[in-house]
């Protein structure tokens, strides 16, 4: 069977004005634009170490992973110094929503975009089941 084997982009309706909505991306996520108004980020230039990989998965409709968004999507950046962004977006004064909380796979938060939709930013690095702790969340 034919079948899919990764994501090839990533594609928001902005509720407003695209190009602001991608302006904001870039100053405070740092996802450098093209000359077509979009990004392409390419897994060549991630140094993590954790042999690459893009999660995908369902929630049931009464989930609240999402919230406070009431987005039916949420998407995971990988960022290359987890702690360093956040310093930032706090003083741009955006709110982390959750976070950081330090798991097998890596280092996560979550921070929610101007138009409402909650996103998870993501260090990766190798897992190790031995990273966290039953009490270290």
């Amino acid at each position: 069977m034919a079948k899919v084997t990764g994501i090839g982009g990533v594609f928001i309706k902005s509720t407003g004005k695209g190009s602001a909505l991608a302006e904001w991306y870039q100053t405070h996520l740092g996802i450098t634009l093209e000359d077509f108004g979009g990004a392409v980020l390419n897994w060549q230039d991630d140094k993590a170490n954790d042999g690459g990989l893009t999660v995908w998965t369902t929630t049931d409709h009464n989930s609240d992973w999402f919230a406070p968004s009431t987005s039916s999507f949420m998407i995971n950046y990988r960022v290359d110094d987890l702690d360093g962004l956040l310093t930032q977006l706090r003083d741009a004064d955006i709110q982390v929503v959750a976070g950081p909380e330090r798991h097998e796979n890596g280092a996560f938060a979550w921070i929610m975009d101007p138009e409402g939709n909650k996103i998870e930013l993501w260090e990766p690095c190798l897992w190790n089941d031995a990273r966290v702790k039953p009490d270290d969340t």
